[in-house]
């Protein structure tokens, strides 16, 4: 005979698979620049609550750019209440380029393909099929759980997160901590003497976020004379100082941590601790000792500024009165003083510079309960996993969340075999998902969310 409970898991097995399959169906393309539709997916995500006993709000903060929230009462009205939040947009696919449509979500071979199976439907069906399983077993969590799942999260979050937070603060009301995107998977290694290593980071910080626009003036004229003002050649110098820049190390908390839990790990000694260690001479190699590891960390060790967008004239022998560029910057925590003053040194006076989109870089603590429940999730279903912090080298929409007070952390639990590399999936042609990832995802997050405190 099967039991209530594993017949209950089976539809949360079944759910998790179908959900996420439904989800990438819906085409919710955000290009960026107020171009993005999310509202199909909001209603869908919306109708799954509801089905559940929920009482959802959908929120639209311009047409189609839809946002759903409710809340799970918990047993304890007296404890902080846990965000948990995902986003329903997508980056751009061209199905030219997949091996199969990028919104078919179709599941071949045990795997889930598509836009979105790993950024990030694969998570708003987790947490569907989670909740729905708590109303049919009465179950309820000792916290408040209020559930936001947002639109334009892959642009600026304007119509998103940020306008909740404007708009709707009163909805998170009680939270204190939150869990989002990008943490809790696993990452193939080795330790020192070659033995295969399972690492589960989880994210304990952001860098913040700093896209630019450069713009150089100068004097229009003709291609062939002598033009001393050249807008293109004052903006070309700049980009060229910006991309030859060498940002000096800043080791945050957090970063420390995660070198130090990554080194224990690996079984290395990094030199992190010793007397005169010099992180501007020292911290690369001590990364390299890591192996592959050291790309959990290093790019997150330092600010950075990579130019990615040029827009000058209009025809080969016309120089043009101005010129503008592009520049990613991210920040790290109390980087953001030097961020600008480099900026102003690279730039010079012949070349402006002002934020297009900015956000701050956050920083979690490691040693609180949360972060401990979250550990002994992942090792309850992976005893060999080594859980170790780590600080996220782009943003989600916890810096939002964080003008509330918000602590956030990336854990969206994954168990991955070697075979798939998980950075290149995100934004990557062929993204995908093992149905089994899927499964312990859903089953790690209900440990998290049944034990935290």
């Amino acid at each position: 005979m099967v039991s209530d409970e594993s017949a209950d898991q089976q539809i949360v097995d079944d759910e998790v698979i179908r959900f996420t399959s439904e989800l990438i169906r819906i085409d919710t393309t955000n290009r960026g620049g107020g171009d993005g539709r999310e509202r199909p997916a909001a209603e869908y995500v919306a109708e799954r609550l509801t089905e559940a006993g929920l009482r959802p709000e959908l929120l639209e903060s311009a047409p189609g750019r839809a946002n759903v929230v409710t809340r799970v009462s918990g047993t304890d009205p007296l404890v902080p209440a846990l965000l948990v939040h995902g986003h329903l947009d997508v980056v751009p696919a061209d199905p030219a380029l997949w091996r199969t449509h990028p919104f078919s979500g179709e599941v071949h071979d045990g795997v889930l393909w598509g836009r979105g199976a790993i950024d990030m439907k694969n998570a708003v069906a987790m947490v569907l099929a989670l909740v729905r399983s708590w109303a049919r077993t009465g179950w309820r969590p000792r916290r408040d759980v209020v559930l936001a799942f947002t639109a334009d999260e892959e642009d600026s979050a304007a119509y998103g997160a940020s306008w909740l937070v404007r708009e709707h603060a009163g909805l998170f009301a009680g939270c204190t901590e939150g869990i989002g995107e990008s943490g809790g998977v696993t990452f193939h290694t080795e330790t020192a003497s070659g033995a295969p290593l399972r690492l589960y980071p989880i994210g304990a910080g952001e860098r913040g976020t700093a896209w630019l626009r450069l713009t150089a003036k100068g004097t229009a004229g003709h291609g062939s004379k002598v033009n001393d003002d050249n807008a293109v050649s004052s903006l070309a110098a700049a980009v060229a100082r910006i991309a030859e820049h060498r940002w000096p190390v800043r080791l945050t908390p957090v970063t420390r941590a995660a070198i130090t839990e990554i080194a224990a790990a690996v079984g290395v000694d990094t030199g992190l601790a010793a007397p005169g260690f010099d992180p501007d001479r020292d911290l690369d190699a001590a990364l390299e000792r890591l192996g592959s590891a050291g790309s959990l960390v290093r790019p997150t060790v330092r600010n950075s500024a990579n130019p990615t967008m040029l827009d000058a004239g209009y025809k080969v022998n016309v120089i043009p009165e101005s010129a503008t560029a592009g520049v990613d910057g991210r920040v790290l925590p109390d980087g953001e003083d030097e961020f600008r003053s480099t900026l102003d040194a690279l730039t010079s006076d012949r070349v402006a510079w002002e934020y297009v989109h900015h956000s701050v870089p956050l920083a979690a603590p490691v040693d609180t309960p949360t972060f401990a429940a979250m550990r002994a999730a992942l090792v309850t279903h992976e005893p060999d996993a080594r859980v170790v912090p780590f600080c996220m080298s782009g943003g989600t929409d916890a810096k939002q969340f964080a003008e509330l007070g918000i602590t956030g952390y990336g854990f969206v639990p994954l168990r991955l075999p070697p075979s798939l590399d998980y950075q290149a999936l995100f934004h990557g042609v062929d993204e995908r998902v093992p149905v089994d990832a899927l499964r312990f995802g859903v089953r790690v997050l209900d440990r998290f969310l049944t034990t935290v405190e």
